[in-house]
């Protein structure tokens, strides 16, 4: 299949992966309605076309953190992204490390950090759940700081897991899930050798010392359910924010309220995000939340978005509407699917070109400019 466009890789991937992988990745929850507008609504942003501007050098460079990168783009957390490439959390990394991006390690990824870490040395960012075994969470902690993870992206907006029923349609979870998904690679002999054989052992790396030796896909929806704290307040962020000196990056925020009471723990940064549609179906987009949000703690924080980026004109659109940056999730994970490092480094690669583009077109060369004065 010839891949000319970020969104290609959906197509790719489709073709080469078991439903129920596919499934989990493209899926959310309730009827996808929130999914769907963060597509759509980030897509009916219109920009201004300007003329005769020199553009002729283009900077896609900023800072973060403190951190000079050569995009405003990191990859975000994404559970179980090794099942979706042999070892594919690492491979996602490299690709990231090669450009110099951060990659952003799920909590419940396969390759551990410590696997991650020591394969590819860059800019790594770790992501931390809302869990119930406060000591077990300042285990993980104390190894993210050991490994160098350069900043903590706290989720949370999943106080329980969301609804998502595509997940128990395709045999993600549901009666007869571990059998219907080995009928299911079957059908799918490339994966089933590269990833389901080759990439052994399939265990929830980070979890190891909770879920033992032998945990697996059921070990992960049963450990989602039975983990997560619905309890969690933000005063219970106090000693996340003692026990993590480094950047502290609160992932799902979609309210100013929200956002600044992040800003009045002491947060260095949030993300703007509803979970990729993937927790309470019906919220705003990504896209209708931000420009509130960056309004209520411009300049306490550092503000991030994800949700319904497809693309590098996506990026410019969600600069333009107030983030310093995006995490990419739902776009990288295609792309590992359907290519592993080498689809990750071509989606990167085509995000950059279209930046250029986006950035040309609308009259503005470096990141910095980007504001709202581009939108129509």
């Amino acid at each position: 299949m010839i891949i000319s466009s970020p969104l290609d890789f959906r197509d790719a991937a489709r073709r080469r992966l078991p439903r129920f992988l596919f499934d989990y990745a493209d899926g959310a929850a309730y009827a996808e309605e929130t999914l769907r507008r963060n597509v759509s609504d980030l897509a009916g942003i219109a920009l201004r076309q300007r003329v005769l501007k020199n553009v002729a050098d283009i900077d896609l460079s900023t800072e973060l953190f403190g951190q000079h990168r050569p995009l405003p783009i990191a990859l975000g957390p994404v559970g179980i992204s090794g099942m979706y490439a042999r070892r594919g959390e690492v491979q996602a990394a490299r690709a990231a490390h090669a450009v110099g991006i951060p990659f952003t390690l799920s909590t419940v990824s396969l390759c551990s950090l410590t696997e991650v870490t020591t394969a590819t040395p860059g800019p790594t960012w770790f992501q931390l759940y809302v869990i119930r075994d406060r000591a077990f969470m300042r285990d993980l902690l104390a190894t993210a700081r050991a490994r160098g993870a350069e900043a903590l992206v706290f989720t949370v907006d999943m106080p329980v897991p969301g609804a998502r029923y595509r997940d128990a349609h395709s045999g993600m979870s549901g009666p007869r899930g571990p059998m219907r998904r080995m009928m299911q690679a079957i059908g799918k002999p490339g994966w089933a050798w590269d990833v389901g054989l080759r990439g052994r052992p399939h265990l929830l790396g980070n979890l190891e010392p909770v879920l033992g030796k032998d945990s697996g896909l059921n070990d992960y929806i049963g450990w989602l359910g039975a983990n997560f704290d619905p309890s969690i307040s933000w005063d219970d962020l106090d000693w996340i924010r003692s026990e993590w000196k480094g950047p502290l990056i609160i992932k799902g925020i979609l309210d100013p309220e929200d956002a600044r009471a992040a800003a009045g723990i002491g947060a260095n940064g949030i993300v703007v995000s509803n979970h990729g549609g993937r927790q309470l179906d019906g919220v705003l987009s990504s896209a209708r939340a931000l420009p509130g949000i960056a309004d209520a703690v411009r300049g306490q924080l550092t503000v991030l978005a994800d949700s319904g980026i497809r693309s590098g004109l996506d990026v410019v659109r969600m600069l333009a509407l107030g983030a310093e940056g995006v995490l990419l999730g739902r776009a990288w994970l295609f792309a590992l699917a359907a290519r592993g490092e080498a689809g990750v480094a071509q989606m990167l690669d085509l995000f950059q070109r279209e930046m250029r583009v986006a950035m040309a077109l609308t009259g503005v060369r470096t990141i910095a400019e980007i504001d709202r004065s581009i939108l129509a």
